[in-house]
């Protein structure tokens, strides 16, 4: 099993927690503050997911084999956040709409009711979901060019470099060199990072009628609409087949255990997955499991020093994280765009399904991704028909 392991996979691990906590990290933070949380709970929370992603990361990947990556669901704190903000939530009713949540994630998850709802999608459409999850990622990248030509150019002058010279090493390299650039330019100050351990607190939960409908039943919806099925995708697009029910049973299970201490929904990671299922993990698939467990120690590490390693991870310049977690995922964008447009018969629904995801519109409360499945499918239920 050692053997499996190597550097790229080392780096696609550290990338995918870099570019999945520094993008939505502020959002707990937020969440926290609109339920009058304290320091220390703040901190807590932190360590809970920290610990909930790193630990089911690390065993689902080295018992299987495969790379499966555990995230937060970072739509479900968009709800919890609007909820608190409205004057809806406390954060004891909080911790109750987690544990409830929870329940229902595990029991979606080992009656094998999603995954079958997941093998009726086929693969082009899939293909054509992920690729709009992940095409905002190299959108922002470029996007970044303005604010600092400085730094983002050398990176894309790297990475286009990279794939014709040392393909293997190609996104190590571009971090190195961003890293570098930043350093040189004085924008890195360690010095205002904290150093401390974080102590888990303890939430009592409190069961209302109201928070539960409101809050817990469309924190578990967005759960699985905008996670867990854009997450399946990303395993299959890869070439992957994974107990994903059994997966997603046990990050309900997870989630109810850390729940008291600020675990407010665990669950597959959807577009971070990408970073380690593609060829920049390994260019042999059988060894790409190792960059999820570089992932789960890594979250280990934020869960153990929650306040440590947001300090790090803010310490980098935002056009740096963008820059990374765009060109880093380029060549997965291409590949499923391949998959999503390669069959005639399925372009036109995974058009829509691409172009409805890519656009970020939430609906009753749940995100794109559900609702680019809805149109490409039903596109593919009508063209079906004519036939």
């Amino acid at each position: 099993m050692l053997k499996d392991f190597s550097l790229s996979a080392l780096v696609a691990g550290f990338v995918s927690v870099l570019v999945g906590f520094t993008s939505s990290v502020a959002l707990i933070f937020q969440a926290t503050q609109s339920l009058n949380a304290t320091p220390e709970q703040t901190a807590s929370w932190i360590w809970a997911i920290g610990i909930g992603m790193g630990v089911p990361t690390i065993l689902f990947s080295l018992i299987t084999r495969k790379p499966i990556l555990i995230a937060w669901s970072t739509p479900g704190v968009v709800v919890i956040a609007a909820a608190a903000g409205a004057g809806h939530l406390t954060m004891p009713q909080a911790i109750g709409c987690f544990l409830f949540s929870a329940v229902l994630i595990t029991i979606a998850g080992f009656s094998g009711g999603f995954e079958k709802v997941m093998n009726r999608l086929p693969l082009p459409l899939a293909s054509a979901l992920l690729a709009g999850v992940l095409a905002k990622f190299a959108l922002d990248a470029f996007k970044a060019i303005p604010a600092d030509p400085g730094l983002v150019l050398p990176m894309l002058g790297a990475y286009v470099l990279g794939r014709r010279f040392w393909p293997r090493a190609n996104v190590p390299l571009i971090l190195l060199l961003g890293i570098a650039i930043v350093a040189t330019r004085g924008q890195f100050h360690a010095e205002k990072v904290p150093w401390n351990i974080t102590v888990p607190v303890w939430m009592n939960p409190e069961f209302s009628v109201g928070a539960l409908i409101g809050v817990g039943i469309p924190l578990f919806i967005v759960t699985m609409a905008s996670q867990n099925l854009p997450g399946i995708a990303a395993i299959r697009v890869g070439g992957y087949e994974a107990p994903v029910s059994k997966v997603i049973g046990w990050t309900g299970i997870a989630t109810f255990l850390l729940a008291p201490f600020g675990a407010f929904g665990i669950n597959l990671a959807a577009i971070t997955a990408a970073f380690v299922v593609g060829p920049e993990a390994h260019p042999n698939p059988a060894r790409r499991y190792w960059a999820p467990v570089c992932s789960g120690f890594f979250y280990l590490l934020v869960g153990l020093f929650g306040a440590t390693v947001a300090g790090l991870f803010a310490a980098f310049p935002r056009e740096l994280v963008l820059a990374i977690g765009g060109l880093a995922l380029l060549a997965t964008i291409g590949n499923a765009l391949s998959a999503a447009l390669g069959e005639e018969r399925y372009r036109e629904a995974s058009a829509l399904t691409f172009f409805v995801t890519l656009s970020g519109i939430t609906l009753l409360g749940i995100g794109s991704a559900f609702w680019g499945i809805v149109a490409g499918g039903v596109v593919l239920a009508l063209a079906k028909r004519r036939a």
